[in-house]
């Protein structure tokens, strides 16, 4: 059984805002006759790997999507074929690490499959025979779907297999039927409307800032020499920043008027004590580094705004529904734990563009594992029943 490298990467976990914001209602429960088969489920993002049996109210095993690629010591060329491939972060070869999947996308089949491997071999520890559920990203080709398949039934033996939409899941999430989700993790910012559990059409809206370009801009801007530290030492360095200094201000030129008038030194939270000792006082854009979703221009980024994405999907839906679709705004994905993410969030989009009695925005304590959570729910609904595939059909096809 492959074995999980030591990684310097952490969870981001935050105490959720209430103000201006609702928490969706509870996902109805699982009745025990349904929980007689168990059903793997996999959301497989850019950052992380979420994965669990259904049913349960978190996933139990959370991994970083990374792999690596290490010099066998028996034939230590620079050959694919002779390159030992693993999990996580090799800490005697570190810059041998990257993410197979980048921007939604699958960019190494390979080190997926790996991934893969390990989680079904964890989880039929208790259980042999388990059905599969997969996560797929809206941005997802026909040719991805047809490798799922073949890697799950051909390469790792799933006796049958469900794929379902990542935002959908998210949906389903939430208790609801009918809204727009707002997901916004490592490596995309996604929005789309839903009507009555079915995505509304041209209306989705792929963001390419997220949290990785967040991470970049942070890295940049603390370690100005690209070589030094070591690339390890520089990410532990800003995840800590991102989960312990950073946050989204309400009024980005209020924030800085406030946060520049201060003596250095002034503001404990500013300093930043390094893992080698080094203390260093943290700038207000580091600070601020989030208002990248808001204002993406100030960072040289390109696109909308997270609330304009958010306008233009709406709008771009038949007018009746418009008024639904407002007041049922879902925020989830890591980046929306970010204090003050999803309270600026409401506050654009009611300021303006829509009014405060249509719009909503909701929130769930564990919407960094929305994706997961419903489709925990949705392995088990029996109008997804059609939507599974055997190992016997996939092999008449």
């Amino acid at each position: 059984m492959r074995k999980l490298s030591r990684i310097a990467v952490a969870l981001v976990r935050r105490t959720p805002l209430r103000s201006q914001v609702k928490t969706p209602p509870a996902c109805s429960s699982i009745s025990a006759s349904a929980m007689t088969t168990a059903t793997i489920v996999i959301d497989h993002g850019s950052a992380y790997v979420k994965a669990g049996f259904s049913g349960w109210n978190d996933p139990q095993l959370v991994v970083p999507s990374i792999v690596n690629y290490s010099p066998c010591r028996e034939n230590p060329g620079p050959s694919y074929a002779r390159r030992r491939l693993g999990l996580g972060i090799d800490l005697f070869h570190p810059d041998t690490f990257s993410y197979p999947v980048q921007r939604g996308r699958i960019l190494n089949w390979e080190g997926v499959e790996c991934l893969w491997s390990f989680i079904l071999e964890k989880h039929r520890q208790r259980h042999e025979d388990c059905s599969v559920l997969v996560t797929e990203s809206p941005l997802r080709e026909p040719a991805d779907r047809k490798k799922t398949l073949e890697v799950m039934f051909e390469s790792l033996y799933v006796p049958s297999l469900l794929l379902a939409d990542q935002l959908e899941m998210s949906l389903y999430a939430s208790g609801l039927l009918t809204g727009v989700v707002v997901d916004s993790g490592h490596g995309l910012t996604r929005v789309q409307p839903f009507h009555l559990g079915r995505p509304l059409q041209p209306s989705c809206k792929a963001l390419e800032f997220a949290g990785q370009d967040l991470a970049a801009y942070l890295c940049k801007s603390l370690f100005m020499e690209e070589g030094s530290p070591n690339r390890l030492f520089r990410m532990d360095t800003v995840n800590t920043i991102q989960m312990s200094k950073c946050y989204v201000p309400q009024n980005l030129g209020e924030a800085l008027d406030v946060r520049q008038s201060l003596r250095n030194g002034s503001d404990e939270s500013n300093t930043f004590r390094l893992p080698d000792g080094t203390s260093v006082e943290l700038t207000p854009m580091q600070r601020l580094a989030p208002e990248m979703f808001f204002s993406p221009q100030v960072f040289d980024m390109q696109g909308p705004s997270l609330s304009q994405a958010v306008v233009d999907s709406v709008k771009a839906c038949e007018a009746p529904l418009q008024p639904l679709l407002t007041s049922h705004v879902m925020a989830c994905g890591g980046n929306t734990l970010y204090p003050g993410f999803t309270k600026r969030l409401y506050k654009e989009l009611v300021t303006d563009h829509f009014s405060g009695a249509n719009a909503t925005v909701w929130v769930g304590s564990k919407r960094n594992f929305s994706v997961w959570l419903g489709a925990s729910v949705v392995a088990h609904l029996s109008s997804y029943k059609s939507e599974w595939m055997t190992k016997e059909e996939y092999d008449e096809r």
